[in-house]
């Protein structure tokens, strides 16, 4: 691919004449006779012809020669990249037979009349499955399981856990089938009430069993405060769910397990129990793209010469999902050619071909001259007048992807028994093809680095290159004590987050597969023992609890939105930071920022008082209040649960 080159100067001969006889009317405005006629003007027409040419030959050099000089070192435009996000389709009700949705079943964005809608795709086959209740086991923390099914069949209300509960107790309920990737309904009823735990923040945690592994299941209602009353729990079941034996029996298991309190977080006083339990599943989860599928494209025929290149109609083409397909049509059929990252390594005979994502042109191989006269070629040429296609591949990407949770909400096509559709989370992975300015920042740094790590911006380069989607990557030696050579490479994903730039803990969490990915890229090139660990950075939560004074008249809720919204954007790890391009790490908060970003709100008269405090963001623990909060090299601030009081001055 050739890199887009600039044109340095527009102009053209009509133009500069006028131009010149601007400037005679300016300079000389005795000069009336301005007609073609006049000897003046062909003299103007003969400079403006000869600068013309000038121009040409202008337009063919600096830049133009500088993009040619990186297209030589090998130095291509990344493609843009779609952005992933999981679709929960729910059900108006239980069935009693599998619905299977098939793959690229879309769902878009709701339309504002101002941008077009952003399209989601699902990227396989979803089978939601239905289910019933078929037994209930309990299980002492560190016993063996007590079969209560016929207890609970014969009305009797059973204990879920023993009488006096600890951590560690399990009740497990079996389906009748495995529901992997589905939205699971458990009705649960029960006369106990007041069991001593907070129904908002139970000491429970729900899983399901693989078969070797019980996996965690996301709560996404539970009706009954923690086991606390009658009500129904839906779960989402994971994708590894299967029927297995548990004490001689084969369901498919899904456990309730108590597990250690938090401080303030008040543990079961009593057992609850249960006397009905009914499930069924209600919905299902799968994943989609931000794409569009074009199947079986016909880009052109052969001319039989050896170089052609052949564009598709709908460009950039995304790496999923995995490697193109070329389709040359021969006397029997079709023939599949196989796509290579280069020639250098391919036959006279091979059917081989490389893409350009980014244009979305398919190359077949050249034929080079050697230095004996010799013709040498590289790949297999197609047949004159044979008919080429792309099988399949799929376009769009971006970042217009990234859409907040619960935005991919419409059903593009309608779907029996689905009643609704949302994204639980927001999506994620979607980046913009690169600028051509951007390419010519990175060619000097491509050329220094030679696809090697050595220094921490090497490192730095090559994992934003394997996973582009990132937000930001760091890279650090290894601390005191560590062996030398080692390197840190901190990964922190890009999200989207929520209503006024609120993250939530889970998000910043970057995926076993991402990281994955950058470790074994960066693997291959780093120098010989050096040690290399991938990692999220640590995450130091800072609550800020200050006292505000509004100005007369200004609602008193508006200006305490507007002053969280000024402090979760201020300490984001994404957005935060002096210059709003994210907390740099390791940099200290001082009480005084926040006083300097509260007091710029319009509506604030007065900042009356500031507090810090470090906070766990997993376990909601506080520190002791303070005027800083230190963090270590390795450390980004993360925003816990800001309190802010508003008063009217």
């Amino acid at each position: 691919m050739s890199l887009p080159a600039p044109n340095l100067d527009d102009r053209r001969f009509q133009q500069l004449v006028d131009e010149a006889k601007r400037f005679v009317q300016q300079r000389c405005p005795e000069w009336s006779d301005h007609n073609v006629s006049d000897p003046g003007v062909t003299l103007i027409e003969a400079f403006a012809h000869m600068t013309d040419q000038l121009i040409y030959r202008l337009n063919r050099v600096p830049e133009k020669n500088y993009l040619a000089f990186l297209d030589l070192i090998g130095v291509k435009l990344f493609p843009a990249s779609a952005a992933r996000a999981g679709l929960t389709f729910w059900l108006s009700a239980p069935r009693e037979a599998e619905l299977r949705l098939r793959e690229g079943t879309e769902v878009s964005t709701v339309s504002t009349g101002q941008d077009d809608r952003v399209v989601f795709a699902t990227e396989r086959e979803l089978a939601i499955v239905p289910c019933e209740f078929s037994a209930l086991l309990t299980q002492p923390a560190g016993g063996r399981p007590s079969d209560r099914t016929e207890e609970l069949l014969d009305g009797r209300d059973v204990a879920c856990f023993t009488e006096s509960p600890q951590v560690g107790d399990v009740m497990l309920l079996g389906l009748s089938a495995a529901v992997p990737n589905c939205a699971v309904l458990l009705a649960l009823d029960s006369e106990v009430e007041g069991v001593g735990v907070d129904p908002r923040q139970p000491p429970l945690v729900w899983e399901a069993y693989d078969g070797d592994t019980w996996l965690p299941c996301e709560v996404d209602s539970d009706g009954t405060g923690g086991l606390n009353r009658p009500g129904e729990v839906v779960l989402h079941v994971p994708a590894g769910h299967a029927v297995a034996a548990v004490s001689g029996r084969r369901a498919g298991w899904l456990r309730c397990r108590t597990v250690s309190s938090r401080p303030g977080q008040p543990f079961y006083s009593a057992t609850p129990t249960v006397r009905a339990v009914s499930a069924g599943t209600v919905g299902g989860t799968v994943g989609a793209l931000h794409a569009e599928t074009v199947d079986e494209e016909w880009i052109g025929d052969s001319g039989g010469t050896p170089g052609q290149r052949f564009p598709v109609a709908r460009p950039p083409v995304l790496a999923e999902p995995g490697p193109l397909v070329v389709e040359v049509a021969d006397g029997d059929g079709w023939q599949e050619w196989t796509e290579v990252e280069t020639f250098g390594d391919t036959g006279p005979a091979d059917p081989h071909f490389t893409l350009d994502r980014t244009t979305g042109e398919v190359a077949f191989g050249p034929a080079v001259r050697e230095a004996d006269g010799t013709l040498r070629h590289y790949g297999a040429v197609p047949a004159k007048g044979a008919r080429i296609r792309v099988r399949r591949y799929r376009t769009g990407g971006g970042r217009r992807g990234n859409v907040a949770r619960g935005a991919l909400s419409v059903l593009r096509s309608s779907v029996p028994y689905v009643s609704r559709v949302a994204n639980r989370e927001g999506a994620t992975g979607g980046v913009d093809g690169e600028t051509v300015q951007s390419a010519m920042l990175r060619g000097p740094v491509e050329l220094r680095t030679q696809d090697r790590a050595v220094t921490a911006a090497d490192y730095e380069l090559l994992a934003r290159r394997a996973a582009p989607s990132t937000a930001r990557i760091r890279a650090l030696a290894a601390g005191p004590g560590a062996a030398e050579g080692g390197v840190r490479v901190l990964v922190v994903p890009g999200v989207t987050a929520d209503a006024g730039d609120r993250l939530r803990f889970e998000q910043m969490v970057p995926p076993d597969d991402l990281l994955d990915t950058i470790a074994r890229y960066l693997d291959d090139r780093r120098p010989i023992g050096a040690r290399l660990v991938v990692e999220p950075p640590f995450y130091q939560g800072v609550t800020v609890v200050a006292r505000v004074m509004a100005r007369r008249g200004v609602p008193v809720g508006q200006v305490r939105e507007r002053a969280l919204d000024a402090l979760y954007r201020y300490l984001n790890p994404l957005t935060g930071g002096p210059d709003g391009q994210g907390w740099p790490f390791g940099r200290p908060v001082q009480a005084g920022e926040a006083y300097a970003v509260l007091q710029r709100l319009p509506g604030v008269e007065l900042v009356d008082h500031v507090q810090l405090f470090p906070a766990n963001p997993l376990t909601g623990e506080r520190g002791d209040p303070s005027d800083r909060v230190d963090l270590d090299r390795n450390a980004l601030v993360f925003s816990h649960q800001h309190q802010v009081r508003v008063e009217e001055l």
